[in-house]
């Protein structure tokens, strides 16, 4: 009997929650409580949709996470390129420092590959976007400043105290006076930026314009890749972020140059083999020939030759004549005779076509 009850117990519980997820505040207001809905934080939707932070080298990849690479592109990396950035990134430390007369450190959160669309897509906004042209490579660049650079920038070229965040005012316009200390430190920033490529070529990055609006800040087509840099800014309590923007068709120019693993690297060339080679040429036979005579004959007279015909050569004793290897003249030598011998002298080196 007890065990009867158990069981009808058991049941109505049962419907009772069953009733509690159906009917939500109905059940609540019948006295049983209702289940709360549950939101799903970022990690377990990531998990969801398949980017669970797992290598995606080494593991299979879910039908989502395929959809969604599919539409991305593998570009090549420039390893000059990062060593460019690194350079830019110490002389930038200093020039900030007698910029602003203020402890500034500088450095590079992360450099990737990404198409140009999805890059203004995802700038935040409110920020300064400087459009500059490479003059030597004829093409342009974009340099992206945010709110909290601009406002830290302002705060500290006009005096602001050290020690205090710098104060935001969101939702208007960039004033003349702000746009003017921005445009100082992008100038500076180009400046350096010219100086870090300078040992791998020479090239001028010259400041055009600056845009508020991602859409008049667009000098590449939207399908197009670049390598985008973000740099960090840090001056003590204040600080932001730049970003530094380069389409491919940029850097195409010196792509080759950017491409070496450390400045000066020849590619294909091995400097022992080389030396090596050159060692071995100098103890190499090759086959010199004498040219006597050179005749022009018809073609009947060459096919009536046969064994005993006699061929008149028009070279006497003491004439000039060449010394040839395989169909090059590298002297002009002097017939002669010795030991009952056809001999020649060297004279002088032949002069050659175009030399």
């Amino acid at each position: 009997m007890s065990g009867a009850q158990t069981e009808e117990e058991l049941a109505a519980a049962w419907g009772a929650d069953t009733d509690a997820e159906a009917d939500g505040p109905a059940a609540e207001l019948a006295g049983v409580p209702a289940q709360p809905a549950r939101v799903l934080n970022q990690a377990e939707i990531d998990s969801l949709l398949g980017f669970d932070g797992g290598a995606s080298g080494t593991e299979n990849r879910t039908g989502m996470q395929r959809i969604i690479s599919s539409g991305l592109v593998s570009y090549e990396r420039l390893p000059m390129l990062e060593i460019v950035f690194d350079r830019l990134v110490r002389i930038m430390s200093t020039s900030l420092r007698n910029f602003t007369s203020d402890n500034v450190e500088v450095g590079i959160d992360n450099i990737l590959s990404l198409r140009f669309g999805d890059y203004l897509n995802s700038i935040p906004l409110p920020a300064m976007l400087a459009v500059f042209k490479a003059d030597e490579w004829d093409n342009y660049g974009l340099l992206v400043i945010d709110s909290a650079m601009i406002y830290s920038i302002v705060d500290v070229l006009l005096g602001g105290r050290r020690g205090t965040a710098a104060m935001r005012i969101e939702g208007r316009p960039y004033t003349t006076i702000e746009r003017t200390l921005v445009e100082r430190l992008i100038h500076v920033v180009l400046a350096d930026l010219t100086a870090s490529f300078n040992p791998l070529c020479p090239v001028t990055f010259r400041f055009e314009r600056l845009e508020v609006n991602p859409r008049f800040a667009t000098i590449s087509r939207l399908s197009n890749a670049a390598v985008l840099a973000r740099l960090r800014i840090d001056m003590e309590d204040r600080g932001g972020r730049l970003e530094l923007l380069l389409p491919y068709a940029t850097l195409e120019p010196v792509r080759e140059l950017l491409l070496q693993q450390f400045m000066g690297e020849k590619f294909g060339r091995d400097s022992i083999w080389e030396t090596h080679l050159a060692e071995e040429l100098w103890n190499t036979d090759v086959d010199l020939s004498v040219v006597l005579d050179e005749q022009t004959m018809a073609l009947g007279d060459v096919m009536a030759l046969r064994p005993g015909s006699k061929i008149v050569l028009g070279c006497a004793p003491g004439a000039d004549v060449q010394v040839r290897c395989g169909g090059t003249a590298l002297f002009v030598a002097k017939a002669g005779k010795r030991k009952n011998r056809v001999a020649v002298r060297i004279e002088r080196p032949a002069v050659r076509a175009g030399g």
